[in-house]
């Protein structure tokens, strides 16, 4: 892993568009598609809708990978019911 942005295709609303992102965020990308059983052009484009006007699309990739994570650790810290 360089740790240098990658571009990737992906078809939003019936467009191919690309999206530069470092490896590790595509990768954590399809885990989180593979777990919703999403594939990976319908979770990209769930960010897109919810990303709003004022944030980039590989910006709200990032920030969703990052709460995605932040959740299952949150979740984790959770009591387990007995």
């Amino acid at each position: 892993m360089s740790g240098r942005p990658s571009k990737h295709s992906v078809t939003l609303k019936g467009h191919r568009t690309s999206i530069s992102l470092e490896d590790e965020f595509w990768q954590a990308l399809r885990v989180i598609a593979a777990r919703k059983s999403q594939p990976i052009n319908a979770l990209v484009a769930e960010i897109d809708v919810e990303r709003g006007a004022r944030m980039g699309l590989a910006s709200a990739i990032r920030v969703y990978v990052l709460r995605d994570l932040q959740a299952q650790i949150t979740d984790q810290d959770q009591p387990r019911p007995m």
